[in-house]
């Protein structure tokens, strides 16, 4: 998951971890997911290291990128979700991956819950 640096006291991101985050990000743009990004939330929440958020126009482009990010991930020789839900609905899936959890909406979805709202103080990943 992560790594406390002991000489300051912060937890740094897992180099493993954040490579994930990234080919889960790629994943979920090659299916046309839109504005893709990735907070450390590791810091401030003790389930998970990374937010990441995705969305798609509608439940089908929604059910596409979820499937690429569990492929990619796990191409890159990542692990596998530990549970995903809310594929029946396909309006907010919630991949969880462990160490990062990844977030793919529909575009109304995520419009009405606005989650990067809640993380805009965390830093972002840059790609």
């Amino acid at each position: 998951m992560h790594v406390t640096d002991t000489a300051t006291e912060s937890v740094q991101p897992d180099e493993d971890d954040q490579r994930w985050v990234r080919v889960a990000l790629d994943a979920a743009e090659e299916k046309l997911g839109t504005n893709s990004r990735a907070f450390f939330v590791g810091e401030s929440i003790g389930i998970t290291d990374w937010f990441a958020v995705t969305s798609g126009n509608n439940g089908r482009q929604v059910r596409a990128i979820v499937d690429e990010v569990e492929y990619q991930v796990a191409l890159a020789g990542g692990p596998r979700p530990k549970r995903v839900e809310g594929k029946d609905t396909l309006t907010w899936v919630l991949m969880d991956f462990g160490a990062f959890v990844v977030h793919v909406f529909d575009t109304e979805s995520r419009e009405f819950y606005d989650l990067e709202r809640l993380w805009r103080d965390m830093p972002e990943l840059t790609r």
